[in-house]
């Protein structure tokens, strides 16, 4: 596995790891729909709001600009993964879209900042 996958993968195990803490029940993660995929599918018991939370990782935070990690083409697609989701397992929830941003390696030296609700659905999609 290339370097930075195994750092992607390190990150979103960290983010499970904290939404744990934080009263979420992990669904699925890296589901994918065609060549769609979202990093993690939660649940909060009681909620009734399916999170679909993207994971950004980073080494270093030198030349990140958190601001612009997710451009509209992942917005889009998160979208329309989010869509097939519900629409395969017939959910009738609303869907909220969160973002988990890590910064560094490893859990003892890696900053994680949480975004919930990052970003609403365009109201088209293409």
């Amino acid at each position: 596995m290339a370097s930075h996958n195994t750092l992607g993968a390190e990150g979103e195990r960290m983010a499970c790891e904290f939404l744990i803490t934080q009263g979420f029940v992990i669904r699925e993660t890296n589901w994918r729909l065609n060549h769609l995929e979202i990093d993690i599918v939660a649940e909060r018991p009681g909620e009734g709001v399916l999170h679909i939370v993207e994971v950004k990782t980073r080494s270093d935070d030198a030349h990140f600009d958190p601001m612009k990690a997710i451009g509209r083409k992942k917005i889009m697609n998160l979208v329309n993964a989010a869509s097939g989701y519900v629409r395969h397992y017939r959910l009738p929830m609303g869907v909220q879209y969160d973002v988990v941003l890590v910064i560094g390696r490893g859990p003892e030296n890696a900053r994680l900042s949480f975004f919930p609700n990052a970003f609403r659905p365009p109201l088209r999609t293409y």
